[in-house]
């Protein structure tokens, strides 16, 4: 574990070396030399730009081993990481699981398409390695076993680089929390701005692989926190269907709506992410629901795959619109050009109902939460407190817990009853996903014929980044303007994000799009969002400014 204090993290150094600042090569001195020993140092290896079947091309062909590629990682998270805090902690025995994937691969050929591949984990992911903390002090010494995204990460061959940090408890504790912040790890900062936001919760996630600290990331959503951060940090993202990834050993929120899912700064790199984590577990009932003759082969993408095809474009209301800044709008108007411009026929909707299900989503998730946390930490060894009643009480003695932000959330949801005794909240969950599901599948459904269809919907995934506020020292937290997460997430359907543009002063703030559709077309999603990669190539690798000053005024 990192030693990190959290009031260091709370301002961010907002400066890099020069030398820091501009290494997205990695540099030619760069030691790879570990237990496999002999291995050459990297030469001009551009992390940035190289996708999975590149690296694993060249490690086929002897030009690069596992150990060499996970020493440059590391090397970067030595070099960059005290700024960004995207890394938790280090798994130490990540260089010797290298050698065992190099050995591996001399020996029978790769296990899978992650062999060699330095992979970061979400801190609410359980790992037998390393702690799992969700970023709270309380479980800094919970013993779990591994999760099975986890199992099948290591038996595919990838090497668990490390835990990445996360907004504590998913973002799940204070009514005015800073995103990207916890008590464990301290503050993420955007690798973009350092003054910036990452958004969250999967904050660590994002930041580590737009950075350029791991190959990919895993991280998860209930509403939000996979496609949030990835748009707000210039990555690809994807949210899966509810089911096609087990929850099993993820610490969670609510098994109504929560799942893990791949990030990426390549759609191919998530495609096959996805390949590797996705299916059946007797450990998650809702994984059972993966029909049976579903495509599995996530990463044989379609790069025409907006030709010909019927895009619907979530519209901004006028409300929305006045909310977000005309260079974001011009953002994703632009993307919406693009998308035609790739063959696509874009027909403008709106989603109906989503007022309804706003107001009911909350109501649920608390009471949920007060379920299944609590279920999680009692099956989950180690000392740690029994419940969400022992949390609140240990915030409420800890230094740091609560200097930021408060635990509102937590103790609304102890106020709670679980959902086995109300059936207000199961009748509240039930028609929530109900009009949610509605909400997309009318929009999708536009005329008599399927020739009428539309095969997506498009929407703006995020507004830019704002600068980073503590509620208890500002009096302001943060500053989210408009997502288009929340009907995806409530139907349990598949929304990925990919990048679009960039946005904010100077246009230095990435702004992605989300291409959202109904139950389990999540490798048509990626068809989409890899297309549209292909076509506008938008992403840039960050700059690692310290500030481009605060935000104008809304109106000025």
């Amino acid at each position: 574990m990192r030693a990190t204090s959290a009031d260091r993290h709370q301002r961010r150094k907002v400066a890099l070396t020069a030398a820091v600042a501009a290494a997205l090569l990695v540099p030619a001195s760069t030691a790879s030399a570990g237990p496999s020993g002999g291995s050459q140092p990297l030469r001009g290896l551009d992390l940035d730009a190289l996708t999975i079947p590149e690296l694993q091309q060249q490690m086929d062909d002897g030009q690069l081993t596992s150990v060499d590629l996970t020493s440059a990682y590391l090397s970067r998270i030595d070099a960059l990481d005290d700024d960004l805090g995207a890394v938790l902690s280090v798994n130490p025995d990540a260089l010797d699981d290298a050698a065992a994937s190099d050995r591996a691969r001399d020996e029978q050929s790769a296990r899978g398409p992650l062999e060699g591949i330095p992979v970061l984990l979400k801190d609410n992911v359980d790992t037998e390695q390393l702690p799992t903390t969700a970023g709270s002090r309380a479980l800094l010494d919970s013993e779990p076993d591994d999760a099975t995204l986890t199992r099948r990460l290591r038996d595919a061959g990838a090497v668990i680089l490390g835990k990445a940090n996360l907004s504590e408890w998913a973002n799940f504790r204070g009514a005015d929390p800073t995103s990207g912040w916890s008590g464990v790890g301290g503050q993420t900062a955007s690798p973009y701005v350092l003054d910036r936001n990452p958004c969250g919760s999967s904050s660590g996630s994002a930041v580590g692989v737009a950075a350029s600290l791991a190959q990919v990331a895993i991280g998860t959503e209930t509403d939000g926190s996979i496609v949030c951060p990835a748009g707000q940090n210039g990555i690809v993202g994807l949210k899966p269907t509810l089911g096609l990834v087990s929850r099993d050993g993820i610490v969670p929120i609510s098994a109504e709506q929560d799942t893990a899912g791949p990030m990426a700064r390549h759609a191919v790199d998530a495609a096959l992410l996805l390949q590797v984590v996705a299916g059946p577990d007797e450990a998650d009932a809702a994984t059972q629901e993966i029909p049976a003759d579903l495509d599995d082969d996530f990463a044989d993408l379609d790069l025409d795959a907006l030709q010909g095809a019927r895009i619907g474009v979530w519209t901004l209301t006028p409300e929305q619109a006045a909310t977000v800044d005309d260079r974001t709008e011009g953002v994703f108007a632009a993307a919406v050009k693009q998308v035609e411009a790739a063959g696509a026929t874009a027909v403008p909707v709106q989603l109906a109902h989503q007022d309804e299900i706003n107001a009911g989503e909350t109501p649920a998730l608390l009471a949920e939460f007060h379920r299944d946390l609590n279920a999680y930490l009692a099956a989950t060894p180690g000392d740690h407190p029994a419940d969400l009643a022992g949390l609140i009480a240990f915030n409420a003695h800890d230094p740091v817990e609560l200097a930021y932000f408060g635990q509102e959330l937590f103790e609304r949801a102890q106020a709670a009853a679980v959902p086995a005794e109300d059936p207000a909240i199961e009748q509240t969950r039930d028609r929530i996903r109900q009009l949610a599901r509605a909400a997309i599948d009318e929009a999708l459904a536009q005329g008599p014929g399927p020739e009428d269809d539309l095969e997506a919907i498009v929407g703006l995934t995020n507004t830019p980044a704002w600068q980073t506020r503590y509620q208890n020292l500002d009096g302001a937290a943060d500053a989210f303007v408009h997502g288009s997460s929340g009907p995806a997430a409530v139907a349990g359907y598949p929304d990925v994000t990919v990048p679009a543009g960039f946005s904010g002063p100077r246009e230095t703030l990435p702004v992605g799009i989300s291409f959202f559709s109904t139950r389990w077309s999540d490798a048509r999603m990626l068809d989409l969002a890899a297309d549209f990669e292909d076509q506008a190539t938008a992403r840039e690798a960050p700059g690692y400014l310290p500030t481009v000053g605060a935000d104008p005024a809304p109106g000025s």
